[in-house]
């Protein structure tokens, strides 16, 4: 009898957060290929979601000690800002690998192998974000990791071999989402400023 293969609706809050400490502690592509096809487009945003709530609630509660931002304010940019963010870099991921640089994965693997790093490294550098100073550092030092994972994301979710197109797809993910992401957050959160 062959085994049944777990499909993409079997991915639960535990699955993801066994992947993630996966994916953190042992970072390569063969990694982020275990997992890639074991969630979805629907389990990388229920995931994302999780960490822009965890997110809003820190950043809500430490908004109560400063004058230049609100409670409210903070809630609902954390809660907008972090999933609008992850949809336009992984559209951009998905769409300038497949089109430029022959990327044959697909967009669900793409969103839920981001998803994988994003999350915890989300959650990290919100906690430690508050720290003055310190924050300021150790969050530099969160993205430059949230890179390095990117990178291999990109390799493994887009099944590129090439480093050099897997950079730059990232290089243009990123920059697609500074002015795409911007555009849509001055929009989407001018009520809240």
């Amino acid at each position: 009898m062959i085994p049944p293969t777990r499909t993409p609706v079997d991915a639960s809050f535990r699955d993801m957060f066994a992947q993630s400490a996966a994916v953190l502690a042992q970072p390569s592509t063969a990694t982020f290929e275990r997992f890639e096809r074991r969630g979805g487009t629907p389990q990388a945003f229920t995931y994302v979601l999780l960490a822009a709530g965890i997110s809003a609630v820190i950043a809500a509660f430490f908004a109560m000690f400063h004058t230049d931002v609100t409670v409210l304010g903070q809630l609902f940019t954390r809660l907008i800002s972090i999933p609008v963010q992850f949809a336009v870099f992984t559209g951009a991921v998905y769409l300038i690998g497949r089109t430029f640089f022959q990327g044959t994965g697909t967009y669900p693997e793409v969103a839920y192998s981001f998803a994988l790093f994003f999350v915890p490294l989300t959650i990290a550098g919100t906690l430690i974000g508050v720290i003055p100073l310190l924050g300021w550092l150790i969050s530099a030092l969160i993205s430059l990791v949230m890179v390095y994972f990117g990178f291999l994301a990109v390799r493994s979710s887009m099944n590129m071999r090439d480093a050099a197109g897997a950079a730059i797809t990232l290089v243009l993910a990123g920059l697609a989402h500074w002015v795409v992401g911007g555009l849509l957050l001055l929009v989407l959160l001018a009520p809240f400023r």
